[in-house]
Parts: C-alpha cells; structure tokens; sequence
C-alpha cells in the first residue's frame, strides 16, 4: 500500500476535489470573512463546533470562518496552517440502524495563531468588527483563576486570562462601543461554563485594576452564554491511517473523526440562535432559557446508563460497550433501566426523552468506537453519586419502592470494588479467575478493602458490610432509604454465590 505523495491543503483542493463528493460546494467558501475567534484547535472544536460551522457556509447561512488560537504553548496551530486550515472529518456509527460512514473535508478555519508568538496577531483579531463570537475549548480545568495572570502578560497563563485581555483590547479599540461586545460560547464540560467564565473574567479584570466602564461593558454588551455539548470525538485514526489516505488519494495530519450524533444547548436569547442560525441548518442545536433539564437528561440517560451497567457488564464478562447492548441479559438490563427506572423520573417530554435514549443506545452499538468498560469505570463511586443516585431517589420518591435494576447496580458496583489487596494503589478484584484493577481515590479503595477484609474473617456480616459502606458514602441515603441496605445485601449475596449473569435474574 503506498502513501499519497500530495497534502491536502487549498491549492490541492481547488485544483481536485471542489464540487466532488469529499468537497461539495464552490471556492467562494474558502473566502469567507473571519466572524469566530475560537480558542481550542483540538479534535472536539473540529470536530464539533468548526463542523457545525462548515455546514452554515455550504448553505450561505454564515458566510463566515474561524481563526483558531492555541491555549496553551504546545498545540497543533503549525501543522493546521500547513493545510491552510483544512482537513478530513469522517463520522461514523449506527444512525436509525443504519451503519453510517460520511467523509468531508471541512473549510471553516481560516488559519491558526499561537499565542505565545503571535500574540499582538491575536490581539488585532479584537480589532476586527465582523469578529463577534469567542468560541472556547480548553479543558474543564481551562475555566479557572490563575492569579499567575496578569494584565501586562504576553499573553497571560490561562483562557480566563487571555480573554480578560483580548476583550479590554477590543474595549479600547471601539472607545467601549456597547454594540461591539462579544458572544462567548465556551464548550468545556463544566456546569454553568458560562456563568463560571463570566466570574472569572470580571474577577482578573477587577484584579488589574481595569476601568469600572470596562467591567460594566463586559457585564452588559456581552452574552456569556452557558453550553452543554454533546458528541463522541475519536481523533486521528492512527490505525486507520495509511488505508484511509490510500482511499482518498492524499495526506492529512489533520484527519479527525467522530461518531454522527451531535447535540449542542445553549441557553440563550432566540435573536442569538438566528444570528448563529444552526437550527435553520438542520443541525441539533437547541436554543433554550434553562438548559438545566437538558443536562439533567444527558447526566441520568447517558451517563447514567453507563455507570449503572458498567459493573454488570464487566463482571460479566463484557470488555466493550457496543457488546453489552447486543447482549441478550445485560442488553435488557441496560434498556430496562433506562426506559423504565430512568426516564420516568424525568421532567421534559416523555417522547423526546425516548428518542433521546434511542440515540444513546445506537451511540453505544458504534461500531467504530471501542469504548472499554474498564474505563468508564474509573472512579465509579463518585459517578454513581453524580448520575444515578439522584434517579434511584427520585423514582422512590414516585413510586415509593426502590427501582429493581438501579438498587442491581449498587450491588453490582459493590461487588467490582470486592477485593482485600491493593497494589500500585489499585485495588485488586477478581473475574473468571483473573485479576483486574479498580481505580478510585486511594482513601476509597482503602476503605472497601477493609471492609471486605473484615467480612472474609467474619468480623462483619454481608448485610453490616453494606449498610457500612453506604454510610461511608451515601448517608442521607441510607438513612432515608430504609430498606436499601437489605436489597442491595439481597442482590450482592446473590451475585456473589451465583455470579452476576445468573443474578440478573433476580432483577428482571
């Protein structure tokens, strides 16, 4: 198999592939205005926001591009403007059980800054009306104060920092022109990440002694809105690579991919959304004033799918997500929580959160994705906290008994934290006879190691075990939820005399 000789970039794509199936449309998109300064150039935003953005200019909706600024010293800027900021993005998955594989080639990143270089570049950025829109992924550790920035910095440390700057630029430049302030979309999967990038940037802006008309104009020309994004991004197929450049006749260290579904909710004013019109699109770009219930739904379906079954599935046997849905036992153990202990504790519309978790289960039967059990059970208590307790209790609270397979997985999780051994701070479990490793925090495992130590010497009955351990890290629970120690003890002694598969049984 040979490597194609020819990189992609604008003069390739002129010369080959416009109007073609990888690039449908005319050379007039590659000239479009620069409207977004987007702070991120990783496989996500490119996968996600720059896609979104890509499919508004081949419908002439925008009829803008993005200039992508590095957040931090190391990062890709270099290699994108090689290719004149374009590259491939091929999703793959299950759509409507249908196995799906586009290809595109995106054309939405006009080039790329760094920062820590090109600094006053991106400052002049600020300087150019037709910017409006600050679009931002830089980690959830990206929005947060550090009081390393400063205002004379060049550039400062953090994103907080740098927007403080870029903003107070664009201040002086306009002589505070409320008509010039900035949309700001941050996608980093924090709560509330517009609210909690808006306090920071008014914290370091109070901290350098900026102008309180600065504050003020930050406060009342820009929208901070607050996101909650949603889609698998895989990155670059390594593996993949040298067939895929076979099949399409060039290179591209660029090359992203990622699974079809995508979600985006943002909380803002519907004069925003036709500004930015996604929808208008036929992209799943929602438009709301409390995106709360939204991540509400994300948190208890999606991720609460995945924390209640993970135990049962690996304890099973299972190592991959996709095989766990295809699964005759775990299969409807998954669809059972889901559909008949999750949803109904939900507040939006039944029908949308059906359709909602459909989707989530042909996301789980990606074909292309190998998502591992193994790691979505890292630090598994914390989660279960976080995306299934809050569902458990509220479905007792409706029904007035505990939901069957959701009260399962508590025993199911207890049962994968069963080991008395820890070694290279993992604590040691055991399935089929073979040793795994569970990853929390050390005081975590320390504390289910003890527990279980003292059960094996008979110092603690299985039922005093449980209710231990739910103390430990469910009290309020355990205290309002008075038979929840029996039942999970119940299912536990059940799973481990009998194994998990056979248990299942129990709960179906």
């Amino acid at each position: 198999m040979s490597t194609p000789k020819q990189q992609l970039n604008r003069d390739f794509l002129e010369k080959n592939l416009l109007g073609k199936e990888l690039a449908p449309f005319t050379a007039e998109i590659l000239d479009y205005p620069e409207k977004i300064i987007q702070f991120g150039e990783g496989n996500f935003l490119r996968g996600f926001v720059d896609w979104m953005v890509h499919q508004l200019n081949k419908q002439s909706l925008f009829q803008g591009r993005v200039v992508v600024a590095q957040p931090i010293p190391s990062g890709r800027v270099a290699e994108l403007n090689q290719q004149d900021g374009l590259y491939t993005l091929i999703l793959r998955g299950t759509q409507d059980g249908q196995v799906v594989d586009q290809r595109e080639i995106i054309t939405s990143i006009s080039r790329g800054l760094d920062p820590y270089t090109q600094w006053q570049e991106v400052l002049k950025c600020a300087e150019n009306p037709a910017i409006e829109y600050v679009v931002s992924n830089t980690t959830e550790a990206g929005i947060a104060y550090n009081p390393a920035d400063r205002s004379s910095d060049q550039p400062p440390v953090s994103f907080p920092g740098k927007l403080t700057a870029y903003l107070y630029h664009r201040y002086q430049h306009f002589q505070g022109d409320a008509t010039k302030g900035m949309v700001i979309l941050p996608c980093e999967l924090i709560d509330r990440n517009g609210d909690n990038l808006k306090r920071v940037v008014l914290q370091l802006a109070a901290e350098w002694n900026l102008p309180l008309q600065f504050q003020e104009w930050l406060t009342k020309a820009n929208h901070f809105l607050n996101t909650l994004v949603d889609r698998i991004v895989t990155g670059y197929p390594a593996k993949e690579m040298a067939q895929l450049q076979e099949e399409l006749g060039y290179t591209d260290q660029n090359m992203d991919t990622g699974e079809i579904f995508h979600l985006w909710v943002i909380e803002g004013d519907a004069a925003l959304g036709e500004r930015l019109p996604f929808t208008k699109a036929g992209l799943n770009v929602k438009w709301v004033k409390d995106m709360t219930p939204y991540r509400t739904r994300k948190v208890r379906i999606l991720n609460g799918a995945h924390t209640s079954t993970v135990a049962v599935a690996y304890l099973a046997g299972i190592d991959l997500v996709r095989d766990a849905v295809h699964d005759q036992k775990v299969g409807q153990f998954l669809k059972q929580a889901v559909f008949e202990e999750i949803i109904p504790t939900l507040d939006l519309e039944k029908s949308e959160l059906q359709q909602f978790a459909a989707a989530v289960l042909e996301r789980f039967d990606n074909p292309f994705i190998d998502h591992k059990w193994s790691d979505i059970s890292l630090n598994s208590t914390s989660k279960f906290e976080a995306r299934v307790m809050p569902s458990l209790k509220k479905y007792f609270e409706k029904q007035r008994v505990l939901p069957k397979r959701m009260t399962f997985s508590l025993a199911a999780l207890f049962a994968l934290y069963y080991g008395t051994e820890i070694r290279d701070n993992k604590l040691v479990g055991h399935r089929n006879g073979k040793e795994y490793f569970v990853q929390d925090d050390l005081p975590k495992l320390e504390f289910f190691r003890d527990v279980w130590q003292k059960y094996e010497k008979a110092e603690l009955s299985l039922e005093q075990a449980v209710a231990g351990i739910l103390t430990r890290f469910w009290p309020q629970e355990a205290q309002e939820l008075p038979t929840l120690a029996s039942e999970v003890a119940f299912y536990l002694q059940d799973i481990l005399n009998s194994g998990i598969v056979s248990s299942l049984e129990k709960c179906s």
